[in-house]
């Protein structure tokens, strides 16, 4: 090979060098600076144990959710008890979110993705109080485009960490339960009245009316009839089987107003098994009526009943911790028993049939 024919082949393979050194700097260029980031957790160093209480804020709202002995409680709800199934499952999401995207972010973006004053701040924080991780939640992610952004499920959420305002990520999860609503974290297990023996209604104009009953067996009887009035069996049986099934919806602040309970409608019921109780209802709330309840009696003994009568004994400490608070109920859940006296009287052609 001549020395001309080499010197040719070595500025060749320094000029294909170069082209393939400047390809990889420019992709290198084009590529995130914080590519790294992608599949990492979000929180890498945080523990579950180390978890002892759940802050959530929103512009209008926040909300506590913080460990108290063995159960975890909400503290803008006057320590009502939470769902420690929620609980457990938020934390274990919030420990599994990974990045499943990241891009640079201005304050234009931030303010269009709810990443400003807008989002929803998460805090988690140990025992002393002291912060272990924050989280900045914003818009829904969809992968697509949807007709009902704020109703339809989306496919992740968009988040920021606080430490990082110039970066938006993707989480895979949408994050649902990161809301200061506490309809989203109490336990919903409400009180129940079973096998109601006597249930009577009393309306705030004066109006009402009572049904009775010997057995569990036996037809219902209405107090004080008029000539002329028959008692609907199967309203009857609505009226006071309604309150078996009972939910709750939410639990009202402790400075709730305009609740309504000092002018309430008035149900009292004894049961076959020796408990009484007074409920009242007051206003609605949306689709939610406020009460408040009372229980009192002892559980009267029955061997043939002995294993239902033992589950209703270990629900009374509930009942008891439900009755200091003021609970919201569906209006569904009341509607049979909330009836007019004339509601549970059998209509005039219905008799003749």
């Amino acid at each position: 090979m001549s020395a001309r024919l080499t010197l040719v082949l070595v500025v060749l393979l320094a000029v294909l060098g170069g082209g393939a050194l400047l390809y990889y700097q420019q992709e290198r260029a084009r590529r995130p600076e914080n590519i790294a980031t992608l599949g990492q957790n979000v929180f890498k160093d945080l523990k579950a144990s180390d978890i002892a209480a759940i802050r959530i804020v929103e512009p209008k709202a926040t909300l506590t959710v913080q460990r108290k002995e063995e159960r975890w409680v909400i503290a803008e709800r006057d320590g009502f008890p939470a769902d420690i199934g929620r609980v457990r499952e938020f934390v274990f999401q919030a420990l599994a979110l990974k990045v499943g995207q990241s891009e640079p972010i201005g304050d234009k973006d931030r303010a269009r993705l709810n990443l400003d004053e807008s989002a929803t701040q998460v805090e988690f924080a140990a025992a002393d109080g002291k912060t272990l991780a924050k989280l900045i939640v914003g818009k829904k992610y969809f992968k697509r485009e949807v007709e009902n952004p704020e109703k339809a499920r989306a496919d992740g959420r968009f988040v920021a960490l606080p430490g990082d305002a110039k970066t938006v990520y993707i989480v895979s999860d949408p994050l649902t339960q990161a809301t200061a609503k506490s309809s989203e974290w109490i336990d919903r297990a409400s009180f129940q009245v079973e096998k109601v023996k006597t249930l009577e209604l009393r309306m705030p104009d004066g109006g009402g009316w009572r049904i009775e009953r010997e057995a569990d067996n036996s037809d219902w009887r209405l107090a004080d009839a008029k000539p002329g009035e028959k008692l609907d069996t199967s309203s009857a049986n609505a009226a006071s089987y309604s309150l078996s099934l009972l939910e709750l919806a939410d639990v009202a602040p402790k400075d709730a107003k305009d609740t309504g309970l000092d002018n309430p409608v008035a149900i009292e019921a004894t049961t076959l098994d020796g408990l009484a109780y007074s409920v009242k209802v007051g206003k609605l709330q949306g689709e939610d009526h406020y009460v408040r309840f009372s229980s009192s009696g002892t559980l009267a003994k029955n061997d043939k009943d002995a294993e239902r009568l033992k589950k209703l004994e270990e629900r009374l400490p509930r009942e008891k911790l439900l009755s200091q608070h003021v609970l919201l109920i569906p209006k569904s859940k009341l509607e049979d028993t909330l009836r007019k006296r004339a509601d549970l009287l059998e209509k005039k052609d219905d008799a003749k049939k």
